[in-house]
């Protein structure tokens, strides 16, 4: 892959569109110096990779996939360690096959990782005991640390975001490839949550039948190498522009310009101007894009921004991700989804019931409510049923790790224990315990919805599990 020439508009450009959320460099010859280095480095991802994903997003789109992104709110350079990494792998594969056997369609398996190291803040700065400091906005940018050097913003930390992201990327590729995704393995998981939750019986029978189905593939002859065989794709929300436009290549088999930081990148809510710097940029790469919407959003805002980043309707080119709230997600998402396929185009469409639903506790504590979580994602499944469309994903911030940091679940966690371990470095995530039960919720919809399309849980086609 050759640096990017003037297929991309170049930095100046993009900033000359008033960049939103974007760190304020003091030394704009060390960013300068920052952005030719990062020019140098190898691709983060490769170009066939890339393509590979916007296939199977495009089988999301056409209702015939489903799209798990999840992963950490904000990635941080001191939790880029085998245990973190394994423990987000785990619980995503877990819920990954209890997915996908419900919903007898493959789960395209998304992570937030090797890359979301910043975040965009509703105040540049922070104020403590009569100290005001810029705001944390990410490992990326400066230091959660509450020291006014460490809230410097340092653009030698996208260097350290590139040095993660690679040492993050290499690892889950040797997970995926040295047998931690096998099947066997990742069923034994659930099967232990299982056990020792107090899920319900449905769910044990689910179990079961997993434990059945991967039997029956076994005594048909399904290989080894089938049965240890998953696609794991790596995204992040392309928020700092010197970061991928510097990684930004042009492919040598197509003369396009792909993004190499991820395989798939996200517009967020804060910087989806419709002319803005982060909508143009990507518009012109190959890479799929996902954009947030939230409640703001209109349905003539959603098709201008589809025909801005989709012009040519493309099959897997776009995601559209809901972030509304459990209490809007029913009246402002419907006439959303009928104005964006009314243009014949076919984005996939996600649930983000996150971003919506955080708030703050009694203690302090910024925090979101698993019931709410799951309501907005009943929301969401019941405007597409409705209208006849296929919801064909989520977007869940989560950890494998045992925190404390959403109320709610299984473990009734409340208020009272969310200074127990409290990790996040932004906003809460669900726990190991909470994404498996989200899962097994999930899964009930998905059947149903199969049950619908007149397509009911069957026997197995085996491969359709990698």
């Amino acid at each position: 892959m050759a640096v990017v020439p003037d297929v991309i508009p170049s930095l100046a450009d993009l900033h000359a569109r008033g960049a939103e959320q974007q760190p304020e460099y003091a030394d704009p010859a060390e960013v300068a110096r920052v952005v030719a280095l990062l020019r140098r480095r190898p691709p983060l991802v490769f170009a066939g990779e890339v393509d590979a994903l916007r296939r199977r997003i495009a089988e999301a789109a056409a209702g015939r996939a489903f799209i798990l992104q999840a992963g950490d709110c904000a990635e941080t350079f001191a939790n880029v360690t085998a245990l973190n990494i394994k423990n987000s792998l785990r619980v995503q594969l877990s819920m990954a096959l209890v997915l996908q056997y419900a919903a007898q369609v493959p789960v395209v398996k998304l992570g937030r990782i090797a890359g979301q190291y910043a975040k965009p803040r509703s105040s540049g700065t922070e104020t403590r005991g009569g100290v005001t400091l810029p705001s944390y906005r990410g490992d990326a940018v400066n230091s959660l640390e509450f020291d006014a050097d460490l809230r410097r913003h340092d653009p030698l930390r996208l260097v350290e975001v590139y040095n993660a992201s690679a040492a993050t990327l290499n690892l889950v590729r040797a997970f995926v490839d040295g047998g931690f995704a096998d099947l066997r393995t990742v069923h034994s998981w659930n099967s232990d949550f299982v056990r020792t939750s107090p899920i319900e019986a449905r769910y044990e029978s689910l179990a079961a039948e997993i434990d059945r189905a991967l039997a029956f593939m076994i005594t048909c002859g399904i290989t080894d190498d089938e049965l240890r065989t998953v696609h794991y794709y790596a995204s992040h929300e392309a928020l700092l522009l010197e970061y991928e436009h510097a990684l930004t290549r042009i492919d040598s088999r197509t003369g396009t310009p792909y993004d190499t930081s991820g395989h798939m990148l996200w517009i967020g809510e804060r910087t989806r101007q419709l002319q803005g710097a982060h909508v143009e940029f990507l518009s012109r790469l190959r890479n799929p894009i996902g954009v947030k919407i939230g409640p703001s959003v209109t349905p003539g805002d959603a098709v201008a921004l589809a025909e801005r980043l989709d012009p040519d309707r493309e099959p897997g080119r776009l995601t559209m991700i809901s972030r509304m709230g459990a209490d809007r997600i029913r009246d402002v998402l419907p006439p959303i989804v009928r104005a964006v396929e009314a243009t014949g185009r076919k984005v996939a469409w996600v649930c983000d019931p996150m971003h919506g639903n955080t708030f703050s506790s009694s203690s302090g504590f910024k925090t979101r409510s698993f019931d709410r979580v799951w309501a907005e994602v009943t929301g969401f499944f019941d405007v597409h049923s409705e209208l006849g469309t296929w919801p064909g994903g989520v977007h869940i911030e989560l950890t494998g790790n045992d925190v404390t940091e959403c109320v709610g679940g299984l473990d009734q966690i409340d208020e009272r224990h969310l200074g127990d371990a409290y990790e996040t470095a932004c906003d809460p995530r669900l726990n190991r315990s909470q994404s498996l039960e989200l899962a097994f919720y999930l899964a009930q919809r998905l059947t149903d919805e199969a049950i619908k399309r007149d397509n009911p849980i069957q026997a197995f086609e085996p491969k359709e599990l990698a």
